[in-house]
């Protein structure tokens, strides 16, 4: 129902092809889920370049699907970019981007019934 994610983007690089917007949908579910837990759990260890990379590889598909987090999910890959965070807390931007991937997620699922 587009609560916690938008297709607007989605559909507009699609052209019309629905097949494309499910490929799409299903690769979401593929991918960001599994990359939030990996980012979950670098934050946690203060592995810096996980964080980074993991967050830089989320960014175009949060952004396409339009979460809503995307200036939260720039603040925890620049915590990781700039590896001299230590004093830093990350902890509320990555909650706000751990429960946008769940929502959205569960949403898609529900939704084109993955």
């Amino acid at each position: 129902m587009e609560k916690h994610y938008k297709l607007f983007r989605v559909r507009e690089l699609a052209g019309g092809d629905e097949d494309f917007v499910v490929a799409l949908a299903q690769a979401f579910l593929e991918e960001v889920p599994e990359d939030a837990e990996r980012l979950k759990n670098a934050v946690a260890q203060n592995d810096y370049y996980t964080t980074y990379q993991a967050a830089h590889k989320m960014k175009p598909t949060i952004d396409l699907f339009e979460l809503g987090v995307l200036e939260d999910l720039i603040v925890v890959q620049d915590w990781g970019k700039f590896e001299n965070n230590e004093n830093t807390d990350v902890t509320k931007q990555l909650e706000l981007v751990l429960k946008a991937v769940e929502n959205a997620s569960e949403e898609i699922k529900n939704d084109f019934d993955i």
